[in-house]
């Protein structure tokens, strides 16, 4: 019987050895023949992407507007490109789009911009703003913006508005509704599951927690959040209204008029942007097609008109010859990018670590190069541990007489506050959601749930506290201890604050308790010193540091040498052998008109739209890793 049971074992082991042997060469196959493959594209006679002559520069962008990418393995993106495949949520590096527009001002081949922006998604105010100061620059060198397409959502329309002339299909559909911020709240739900929540915060306006212990959004929580959606939609209005050269009352109609424009409009949307002034023409595809054949000739297949796509642009005008970013001066101002949720730990690009930020802040005390430094953030926050840890280094660069400027995005709010606080000086955009200084805890228990289904827990300890756990009651002297936790944490966070913004503790709980603020509004509160761009934080440490000439050094995670030479590789051949011509009107590079109208797609399938939301709900609090379950997180923050 045991010679069977071994014999068997043995048979099992071979079995999987095969197996694993089978898998790894079919995998190091897959990659040697792509290998293969980008060297003989690299050998080949093709030639690289260049802008053509006269033509016109079409801004395609698909995807999120982000301060920084999340990292993907460059393998998985490479087997995506293998296999033609798109990626799942693509994003658009900010600083990326700001380069090819700056480029293309100065570019004597680029004779206009086109401005494609079914594709976004989303984006941010502030980010728009910073986009938009870029293609009013572009308008200085004389060259005109044009903005076609089938529709454009509201954060598409506002960079569309600084085009000369904007172009929306007879069929199209525009409608500007406003900010707004609507969330689920399950507090009815958790009481029919007997799931017994129990909530620490600190804060009248602290609303992060407020969906487990409401069904509805509460007085303070709808005014807290009305004065800054207001604020956002004001600039929002302001900004639109100055290019388009209308007032600021072309907006916000009420229902009655609404209905009252719409049915006088042949019940179009085309029409009723086109007599709002939104839009200048309505044009089909094949109209504008012409049309742009016109104004830039028609490209070397005949069938569209003279243009190169913004990835293209993007390859054709970068070095795919390594640049040594420390370069030969010897004053650098670092910049380090703090994006996404904070959480503990070591974390990936397009989130924050506690300890790979701090890693990051670190690699600038310690380079003799690096004389100042601008921490960007663009973060709700999240964990207070991981938060104070970021913080502790920011104070470890100020004792190492190197000054520290935070610069905010379209977040910096709760925990992206915490850190950029001890800064020497902070700078925002107007449109920078900030503030939300409160704190909280959270834990859900589940002894109710469990007695339903017959299953308890019980047992002994040697102390009060032993056996503390989700499956038992809280009781109230561990409630009364996560509080006082809560308390404490809430009184470091506004003592951090009023140090750093020489305020008393009593002015800074005044509109600190969770409350969030613009930008605008928290300069005025004394929140931040100066309103402005990622520039403006890098000429400001500059002063601080007192530098006449000086480079910029993007501090970031270091990619592994493998990492590297994919993308190398990858860069490489997307520059040689990426195409630039297009179909249709000027849908180019490669993006289908599906992909382009997918945004009205996900409004047809309110189904999936609230699946992908309930999911969205919860996994915002499931991502968690605070050690003692403390955050400084605003929730809130985000418009819809």
């Amino acid at each position: 019987m045991n010679k069977l049971v071994n014999l068997f074992k043995r048979i099992v082991l071979g079995l999987w050895r095969l197996f694993t042997l089978t898998r790894s060469v079919v995998l190091n196959l897959i990659f040697v023949v792509l290998f293969m493959g980008f060297i003989a594209m690299l050998g080949s006679d093709s030639e690289q992407v260049i802008v053509p002559n006269e033509s016109a520069l079409v801004l395609n962008l698909v995807g999120d507007l982000v301060e920084q990418k999340r990292e993907i393995n460059p393998m998985d993106v490479l087997l995506l490109e293998a296999l033609d495949e798109k990626e799942g949520k693509p994003e658009v590096l900010l600083a990326d789009v700001l380069d090819v527009i700056a480029k293309a001002k100065n570019d004597d081949r680029v004779q206009l911009l086109v401005l494609q922006l079914q594709g976004l998604k989303s984006t941010g105010l502030s980010k728009l703003q910073d986009v938009g100061a870029a293609l009013i620059d572009f308008k200085s060198s004389g060259k005109k913006i044009v903005a076609l397409g089938d529709h454009f959502s509201q954060d598409q329309y506002y960079l569309v508005s600084h085009a000369d002339d904007i172009w929306l299909n007879p069929q199209g559909f525009m409608l500007l509704d406003g900010y707004g911020r609507y969330q689920m709240y399950f507090k009815s739900a958790l009481e029919k599951l007997s799931i017994n929540q129990h909530i620490f915060r600190v804060g009248t306006f602290k609303s992060a927690v407020e969906p487990f212990l409401r069904d509805d959004m509460s007085a303070n929580a709808k005014e807290a959040n009305a004065l800054w959606l207001n604020d956002l939609w004001q600039q929002y209005k302001e900004d639109v209204a100055k290019q388009r050269g209308f007032s600021v009352n072309n907006f916000d109609d009420s229902i009655t008029d609404l209905l009252s424009k719409f049915t006088n409009a042949n019940s179009s949307f085309a029409n009723y942007a086109l007599t709002n002034k939104w839009v200048d023409q309505l044009k089909t595809r094949a109209q504008m097609r012409s049309d742009l054949i016109d104004m830039v000739g028609k490209n070397k297949k005949g069938d569209s008109y003279n243009h190169i796509s913004f990835k293209n642009y993007l390859a054709a005008t970068t070095s795919i010859i390594p640049i040594d970013i420390d370069g030969k001066s010897t004053n650098k101002i670092a910049v380090i990018v703090a994006k996404g949720t904070i959480l503990n730990g070591k974390q990936k690009p397009g989130t924050i670590g506690g300890d790979s930020t701090a890693t990051l802040l670190r690699k600038a005390r310690n380079n003799d190069k690096v004389k100042a430094v601008v921490l960007r953030v663009d973060s709700p926050g999240g964990s207070a541990f991981a938060s104070e840890i970021i913080r502790q280094e920011v104070e470890l660069l100020k004792a190492a007489g190197k000054p520290v400027v935070a610069s905010m995005g379209t977040y910096a709010a709760s925990g992206g506050y915490w850190i950029s606080a001890p800064a020497d000086k902070i700078v925002a955009a107007p449109s920078t959601i900030t503030g939300s200084i409160g704190i909280f805890g959270m834990m859900m228990t589940f002894e109710d749930s469990l007695s339903k289904l017959g299953i308890h827990t019980d047992g002994v300890g040697t102390t009060d506290i032993a056996g503390f756990g989700p499956t038992q009651p809280l009781t109230k002297g561990m409630s009364q201890l996560f509080q006082l936790s809560i308390n404490k944490g809430y009184q470091d966070f506004i003592g951090l604050v009023a140090e750093n913004r020489n305020m008393t503790l009593a002015q800074v709980d005044a509109i600190a308790q969770g409350r969030v603020w613009s930008g605008k509004k928290a300069k005025e509160l004394g929140l931040v010193d100066e309103l402005g761009n990622l520039t403006d934080a890098i000429v400001a440490a500059a002063e601080l540091a007192k530098l006449d000439t000086y480079d910029t050094l993007l501090i970031e995670k270091e990619s592994s040498s493998r990492n590297k030479f994919i993308q190398k590789l990858m860069g490489q051949a997307h520059s040689i052998a990426a195409s630039g011509f297009g179909f249709g009107f000027g849908f180019v590079d490669n993006t289908t008109s599906n992909e382009l109208t997918s945004l009205g797609n996900e409004n047809a399938k309110p189904m999936t739209r609230f699946i992908n939301q309930l999911q969205a709900e919860f996994s915002k609090m499931n991502q968690f890793n605070d050690p003692q379950g403390m955050y400084t997180l605003c929730l809130t923050c985000s418009v819809q």
